[in-house]
């Protein structure tokens, strides 16, 4: 029989995430720091105005790029927070999720062979999406001696007459770095000087500890060559909801819309009518959700560095990314004998790119009381590896 499947495909490999998160399943009296996923509820106002939705009979489809008010109160978003206009009808669309944001923006812009710059360590899907796109992926190799922000000189290392895209993933999954404004001043001219187009992944945006969060689409002229993509599933705890957003510039914007109508149609209904509730009266939720998940950041960096783990400070996201090059073993080595030997479940840096070998990506999205335990059971695995070496 001749082969079924497509060879691009094929070859590209699953998650690494995935693999721990499957064991932890069937462990008894595991605890998993491995799933990006908050442990609050949906806000119980947007809960219920879903549930008004379906009792309402509001089970039809949307419009394909998504409810009209939901798209005003996307663009409101915006201009709000980053003082940058859009319109709501023909430079907005709704999303079965961030990723698929991320998957559209990449299938409309890059033609086979263009080259897709990404900085890693960064979350797993926009390698694979560049591969399945016909893109070309190109790594730029982030450190902790820059706290993992993209350096201009690192930036320019990369770029080739065939680069078309950059992808801007803060703040940042897994290490938690951010780019601030004066970050952001330093690589916009260089993004201009060099024609580059920018997916920027703002889904973590609201969970930055060092105030407002800064975009590259603020810069003058950045408007015009970014796709923009947010999202409600980290901020507003709504994960399972499976919605996110992209605001570009029509072109691009009609394009995904068109490639978006014949694979998915609309993004589910009742989870838009949810995030316009979300975006109306959700700022309080976000607020208390983030400064909870600030006591977990700094609990969690201090019980490391207590250790004597070398541990990088995150300043967005719920993640650390501390390192384990000291013991002499591999990420995915440590993650598994952690996991055998103690019942803790951390996802392997490698996972991220290989950059992040010699890392661990802890997530902070679990209660503080789960954290307390794990990391407890972490600084015994680490006491006996110090007492061997």
């Amino acid at each position: 029989m001749r082969n079924p499947l497509n060879q691009t495909i094929a070859g590209i490999q699953p998650s690494g995430i995935r693999k721990f998160f499957d064991i932890v399943s069937e462990m008894e009296d595991a605890i998993s720091l491995g799933v990006g996923e908050p442990d609050f509820d949906t806000p119980w106002h947007i809960r219920e105005e879903g549930i008004y939705s379906l009792e309402k009979g509001r089970t039809f489809y949307s419009s394909n790029s998504g409810l009209l008010e939901l798209r005003r109160e996307i663009v409101a978003y915006v201009q709000r927070n980053h003082g940058v206009s859009y319109d709501a009808k023909s430079e907005a669309m709704v999303t079965v999720g961030g990723s698929e944001a991320i998957d559209l923006a990449m299938r409309v812009m890059l033609d086979p062979g263009d080259e897709v710059l990404i900085p890693q360590p960064s979350y797993v899907s926009y390698l694979p999406c560049a591969v399945m796109a016909g893109g070309v992926p190109v790594s730029i190799e982030l450190s902790a001696e820059d706290d993992f922000r993209l350096t201009p000189e690192k930036l320019l290392q990369k770029i080739s007459p065939r680069t078309k895209l950059l992808v801007l993933p803060f703040p940042n999954n897994p290490t938690g770095a951010i780019m601030e404004y004066e970050d952001l001043e330093r690589i916009v001219p260089i993004i201009k000087e060099h024609d580059l187009f920018v997916l920027s992944d703002e889904i973590y945006s609201e969970l930055s500890y060092k105030g407002k969060a800064s975009s590259v689409i603020e810069f003058p002229g950045m408007r015009e060559r970014t796709v923009y993509i947010n999202g409600f599933s980290k901020a507003y705890a709504m994960t399972g909801w499976r919605l996110g957003y992209a605001c570009a510039p029509r072109e691009i914007l009609s394009a995904m819309l068109k490639l978006h109508q014949f694979a998915i149609m609309c993004a589910p209904t009742t989870s838009q009518y949810a995030a316009v509730e979300a975006l109306k009266h959700g700022e309080i939720d976000v607020a208390r959700m983030r400064e909870s998940y600030n006591e977990r950041r700094l609990y969690v960096v201090n019980r490391l560095r207590g250790m004597g783990m070398e541990c990088f400070e995150p300043f967005g996201a719920f993640y650390v990314f501390p390192s384990i090059r000291e013991f002499g073993m591999t990420s995915g080595e440590f993650a598994e004998r952690l996991l055998r030997e103690e019942k803790v479940a951390v996802v392997p840096g490698t996972a991220f790119g290989d950059c992040g070998e010699g890392f661990l990506r802890i997530s902070y999205a679990y209660s503080l009381r789960d954290l307390k335990k794990a990391l407890s059971r972490i600084e015994k695995f680490v006491g006996r590896l110090k007492g061997q070496s």
